[in-house]
């Protein structure tokens, strides 16, 4: 056990924490980062990223959080590896805790523990995880040529990780629960003019089979009406596009949440409802969730928990 204290505390490091980690330490806040349980965010597990300022041609995920891990290090921040366990925002210095026993004692934190793919809850999904199951189009598409696939959801991101799939798979289709699609009326008619995508409204998938990788699922169109019929449907590789779910289940009770779990935050600022605690990236972010959007939050965070520092020391 052992008690460390610092000025700056970030939680998450992903662009938002290691921007943040950049600014911060570059004004000598010596800041720590908790790295917790994907070091380096959900870019990690992404092949290319082709939309982030300064990468002319594109560069890989995980060299991409390399690159900025190391110019955190660069300037002086300590990156600890850990998972946060138990938070006390009821008064300053808060106290964090990692691993459950080691405590961090924080004048400012800034929160950038991003938000995780979700899934429908099958058994079946973490049976195939990695050996046909997958939350990420770009990541894993590449496995997949050829071969026909299923993308489960109807809105923007689903469309848009099936027309990518259309790219390389020999079949797509779309699971879709409701009878129609919530996507964008661009992004509705790319998808239904593409002849490789079929989509499968009022469906929803009761189980993934195959004896060990992924070839199919069941899926039941009209469930719970006269109509109801339950089939299957011939599959390798089976994507998730459901949205995210924030990683806030450790700030429950300590700061303020919306009905979603994503910390709140005063509008055009990062600060939260707690003086000293601040919030970055898709944590904070329901809308946009983009590695960019995430950066320039973990600036803003850096210089507002600077400038509280400045009034409040």
């Amino acid at each position: 056990m052992s008690e460390t204290r610092t000025k700056c505390l970030i939680i998450g490091s992903g662009p938002a924490g290691f921007t943040a980690a950049i600014y911060t330490s570059r004004a000598n806040l010596n800041p720590i980062v908790i790295e917790g349980p994907q070091p380096g965010g959900q870019l990690i597990t992404t092949t290319e990223v082709e939309n982030f300022p300064g990468y002319v041609d594109g560069v890989a995920g995980p060299k991409m959080m390399e690159d900025l891990r190391a110019q955190a290090l660069r300037f002086g921040a300590n990156i600890v590896p850990g998972l946060v366990t138990e938070v006390d925002f009821s008064d300053r210095p808060f106290k964090v805790k990692v691993n459950g026993t080691d405590t961090y004692i924080a004048d400012t934190v800034i929160i950038s523990t991003g938000a995780s793919a979700r899934y429908l809850g099958l058994p079946d999904e973490q049976k195939y995880m990695g050996m046909g199951v997958s939350a990420c189009a770009t990541c894993d598409g590449f496995f997949f040529r050829n071969r026909p696939v299923a993308v489960v959801g109807g809105g923007d991101t689903a469309c848009e990780e099936a027309l990518y799939l259309a790219n390389l798979a020999s079949k797509v289709y779309m699971i879709v629960r409701k009878d129609y699609l919530r996507a964008s009326k661009v992004m509705q008619k790319r998808v239904m003019e593409n002849d490789k995508i079929e989509v499968l409204f009022n469906t929803n998938t009761v189980s993934l089979f195959g004896p060990e990788l992924l070839e199919g699922a069941r899926v039941v169109t009209n469930k719970g009406t006269e109509n109801e019929n339950e089939y299957a449907i011939a599959i390798e590789g089976f994507f998730l596009a459901i949205g995210h779910k924030p990683n806030t289940g450790v700030f429950a009770g300590q700061i303020e949440l919306d009905e979603q779990g994503y910390v709140k935050t005063i509008p055009g600022r990062t600060a939260t409802n707690v003086e000293g605690v601040f919030a970055a990236g898709d944590v904070a972010d329901p809308e946009y969730q983009q590695a960019i959007s995430a950066a320039g939050m973990g600036c803003r965070a850096a210089l507002e928990a600077e400038r509280f520092l400045m009034l409040y020391e």
